[in-house]
């Protein structure tokens, strides 16, 4: 009988505790945290990935075959138009040249010889004509004098074909000599040299590479992939910023330039080429170096927005909170004397901490629930990173 009484005793001890708690769960004090909706600045953005470049990039080749015998231009040298900066051993061209001069004399002495020729033949063929007319000479003889002028004819003209054909190997032969010298098209630094002195350059397919020169290092360009997705909020004129592993606390800034249609496709994702024009007046920054771009494709200064968080909040579930379909935009919360109301907005950009209302029945100083404590709560508990709010 005294285990009994010791077993109720224990229950009831223990129901009552059981009681207490759940009472003191339902009747804890629900609290809100809000943040007001303002006006501020607000910025979006499009992140992206690319390499530095020049503007112009000149490659500087041999239009001839050779050995390089001297370099007057190395890596980072500056250098102007028409300047010389290698030249090939000339002793070939210079020897097919020679030869080129003198078999241009050479038919032009044969030229002097048929046209010498051609004028005894004219002349011996006048005199057979005249006999022939007088009947002095045979036909046979006269026809044998005016094919022989006929071959002096086609003799001079076969010489002076072949001093053309001679003045065209010469020219030939000195535009080649002129080849073997290496001029820059450009004023511009030379930002890669490909060559040695002794290296044979072979010119037979295609124009080998000596040099290649950037023309103007205080202005380049950032190429960069942008995502299909995000292609569409990229526009010419719009601001971009960028940093490099170089200068990792320096912010440099650009303008987009250019937008390339065609697309550039690599395992079935769909990118396109944005270029954005960087000036580089302190030459900080060099060709190949990968920049981290950030693209603004809107900015705001007095924009009414409101926290993400707000956006992500959803109250306790409860009947009389039912949250309805949402037909009409987004739903935030505003706390107004302890009470919460739902409000539907219509959204604008987001940056990603905050989003502009392009309407709603919300105003500039609303309270909007970002998080509640106190009864269980089933939202995901949106108060972001950072987040200053208050507590009611």
């Amino acid at each position: 009988m005294k285990k009994i009484i010791i077993f109720v005793a224990a229950l009831s001890v223990a129901g009552l505790a059981a009681w207490f708690f759940l009472w003191r769960e339902n009747n804890q004090t629900v609290k809100y945290k809000t943040v007001k909706v303002e006006r501020g600045a607000i910025e979006s953005s499009v992140s992206a990935t690319g390499t530095l470049n020049a503007v112009v990039t000149v490659q500087v080749g041999s239009q001839v075959s050779g050995t390089i015998k001297e370099l007057y231009a190395d890596f980072n040298s500056a250098v102007k138009k028409d300047q010389v900066i290698a030249r090939l051993d000339q002793k070939t061209f210079i020897a097919q040249r020679d030869q080129a001069k003198a078999n241009l004399i050479n038919a032009g002495a044969n030229v002097e010889k048929s046209n010498a020729d051609l004028i005894d033949k004219k002349q011996k063929f006048d005199r057979v004509s005249k006999l022939y007319k007088e009947g002095l000479i045979a036909q046979s003889e006269r026809d044998s004098a005016e094919a022989a002028y006929n071959a002096g004819v086609a003799q001079l003209k076969s010489a002076e074909a072949q001093v053309e054909q001679y003045k065209a190997s010469l020219e030939l032969a000195e535009v080649n000599l002129d080849y073997t010298v290496i001029k820059s098209p450009v004023d511009g630094i030379v930002i890669s040299r490909n060559v040695d002195i002794g290296q044979t350059v072979a010119a037979s397919f295609q124009t080998p590479t000596l040099f290649t020169i950037a023309k103007d290092l205080t202005k380049m360009q950032v190429n960069t992939s942008v995502d299909e997705a995000d292609i569409g909020a990229v526009r010419v004129g719009q601001e971009a910023t960028f940093t490099v592993d170089a200068y990792p606390e320096l912010i440099f800034k650009g303008m987009v330039s250019q937008i390339r249609n065609a697309p550039i496709i690599v395992q079935n994702v769909v990118t396109y080429d944005v270029i954005i024009e960087v000036a580089n007046k302190e030459m900080k920054l060099k060709p190949g170096m990968t920049a981290n771009v950030s693209i603004v494709t809107y900015h705001g200064d007095a924009v009414f927005k409101v926290s993400n968080a707000a956006l992500r909040f959803k109250p306790v579930e409860d009947n009389s909170l039912k949250q309805e379909k949402e037909e009409k935009g987004v739903k935030v919360w505003l706390l107004n004397n302890d009470q919460i109301k739902p409000v539907y907005i219509k959204t604008g950009v987001s940056d990603g901490n905050y989003t502009e209302i392009i309407e709603g029945d919300i105003k500039e100083g609303d309270e909007v629930i970002v998080d509640m404590t106190g009864k269980k709560n089933k939202s995901n508990k949106a108060g972001a990173p950072g987040f200053h709010g208050f507590v009611r």
